[in-house]
């Protein structure tokens, strides 16, 4: 049996989050003991490395909750699991081609400075007050 305060840091996820987690049903219920202190399980130890893999790999809270529905059903089918993560790295392929967008304005806008004082010939400060100047939209 785990205390939070173990468990929290075997898996370095904050006390907090740990009871949020608990609290929306992502995590099954403590233990408790006489001194009303919570006690995990491996199993609870166990289920809060996949959260945390999952939440670092980006995927919701919904999307979690619902790939923990699938492992506690190990008879269906994984394509739902699968769908899910076809989902997430087409959110994750869209944000990295959106942040490449970035790079390359942002790039092009501090090139785009003489170095002379600050003033209104300025071309990073002219570029963030007008949006007119990126090469596209972002």
């Amino acid at each position: 049996m785990f205390s939070i305060g173990e468990l929290a840091k075997q898996t370095k996820v904050k006390i907090p989050t740990i009871r949020y987690y608990e609290s929306i049903g992502l995590l099954k219920p403590a233990e408790r003991t006489e001194g009303n202190q919570r006690r995990y399980t491996a199993e609870g130890l166990e289920r809060l490395g996949f959260i945390k893999h999952a939440r670092e790999l980006g995927f919701s809270v919904e999307s979690i909750s619902s790939l923990i529905e699938l492992q506690e059903h190990p008879d269906r089918s994984c394509y739902a699991a699968t769908a899910l993560a076809e989902t997430q790295l087409r959110t994750v392929r869209s944000k990295i081609k959106q942040l490449r967008s970035l790079e390359q304005e942002l790039a092009r806008i501090s090139t785009g400075c003489s170095g002379d004082g600050v003033s209104e010939n300025c071309y990073v400060l002219s570029s963030l007050a007008n949006h007119d100047l990126c090469n596209k939209d972002h």
